[in-house]
């Protein structure tokens, strides 16, 4: 244990030594925040069942209501998407001073997302189609699927994003946060039709994405403005929740008449803008508490592997779950009903193996998201830089930092 202790000293000074002095260290850490929020949010309101015979998704939240406080906690992609609204606004602005074209910048910025993405769908369609020859019902089969493809609609939302960083860098986060206000007015409060709630998907997080995108471009410097997105979301969430008739719970339940995420409605958007108040707040603390190498290199390997961690958790959780079944009986909190505080307390203890299975994940899997290192120089050969006449920017982008062996700088894409 001395000498794991030693080592990880180690790797930990040579990463804090190998990271720009520039670097805004807060916005690793927010974004690490945010991916780990939803992991453990997913692992946690998400239940795999046996009771009708095959697997049935269900979730704690719809036997156990009073639990909805705790998606206040883990529903963070509010604060991803404020993350990458900033990262990318500064990537782009980096890109054009270096005098590289629009199409360069959106390919690496998108290469990066999906590099991880095929992996996922490769091996799930060869798992879904060996379950079907073998023998496995449609249902559990299409309930698998779902839990694993369902949250690729947020990269798919991020891209677009991402791609019209450009001309959403200039929108007033006001003009979609008026786009979901009137959406819900139509639809909760004329009767509109169902379909057109999904125009929110765009605009819902387009909010978040603007305010980051604000922020890159100077805003919320000092601790007013913070403070005030903190405060009117949150009285607007509380309002919303007590007498607009929207569901305290800030996921989706199974069996509930709204969702306050597919597609987001006016008072996820509202609590989303306290939770960017807040992250925006707490960026001091947060760089400080960052000086500390052996903090930061966790928040450096979080940020190296984020999409991995992301793409691959229900996964890893989906195989622990399969695992279990080799049991004869029902394991709680693994394949029984949520029904009661015992199954959260049985949850809890699966926790780890669901973090070790990912882990296994991660390590077979995390090569597709860092893509192919840059070729060594030959013996002689000088180590090629950046283009002549575009130094080469060491903090440009804001990117998952690539750490390698101690001593060694911390690549940025």
């Amino acid at each position: 244990m001395p000498e794991l202790r030693t080592r990880w000293a180690v790797l930990a000074a040579g990463i804090d030594a190998s990271t720009p002095a520039g670097r805004d260290r807060s916005v690793d850490t927010l974004r690490a925040f945010a991916i780990l929020g939803v992991v453990l949010g997913h692992w946690l309101v998400t239940a795999l069942t046996t009771a009708d015979g095959g697997l049935s998704t269900t979730s704690p939240l719809a036997h156990m209501p009073w639990l909805a406080p705790v998606s206040w906690v883990f529903q963070t992609l509010a604060a991803f998407f404020l993350v990458g609204g900033h990262v990318a606004a500064m990537g782009y602005a980096s890109a054009r001073a270096r005098g590289d074209s629009y199409r360069t910048w959106v390919g690496q910025r998108l290469g990066r997302l999906f590099r991880p993405v095929a992996a996922v769908l490769v091996l799930w369609a060869v798992v879904a189609a060996g379950m079907l020859i073998g023998g496995v019902e449609l249902d559990t089969v299409r309930t698998l699927l779902k839990l694993v493809l369902s949250p690729l609609w947020f990269l798919l939302v991020f891209a677009v994003l991402t791609a019209a960083t450009p001309l959403v860098a200039r929108l007033s986060p006001l003009w979609p946060l008026a786009v979901v206000a009137s959406v819900d007015v139509w639809r909760f409060g004329f009767g509109g039709p169902d379909w057109v709630g999904w125009v929110n998907v765009a605009a819902g997080w387009l909010v978040p994405y603007t305010l980051g995108a604000a922020w890159a471009s100077g805003s919320f410097a000092g601790r007013r403005s913070p403070a005030l997105l903190l405060g009117a979301g949150t009285v607007a969430t509380a309002a919303l929740v007590l007498w607009g008739g929207y569901p305290a719970s800030m996921v989706g339940v199974p069996g509930a008449s709204i969702s306050n995420l597919n597609p987001p409605t006016l008072a996820a958007v509202a609590f989303g803008v306290a939770q960017c108040g807040l992250a925006l707040l707490v960026r001091d603390p947060l760089a400080r508490a960052m000086r500390r190498p052996t903090a930061w290199a966790k928040v450096a390997l979080v940020n190296l592997s984020a999409m991995t961690v992301f793409l691959w958790h229900q996964t890893a959780m989906m195989a622990v779950t399969a695992l279990g079944l080799l049991v004869s009986a029902d394991l709680p909190g693994l394949h029984t009903v949520p029904g009661s505080p015992g199954w959260i307390a049985a949850r809890l203890l699966w926790l780890p193996l669901f973090a070790a299975a990912l882990t296994l994940c991660w390590a077979a899997f995390r090569t597709y998201e860092q893509g192919p290192r840059p070729r060594k120089a030959r013996t002689g050969e000088p180590a090629r830089t950046s283009r002549p006449g575009r130094p080469a920017d060491a903090t440009r982008a804001h990117c998952a930092p690539s750490a390698h062996a101690p001593g060694k700088e911390i690549a940025h894409v």
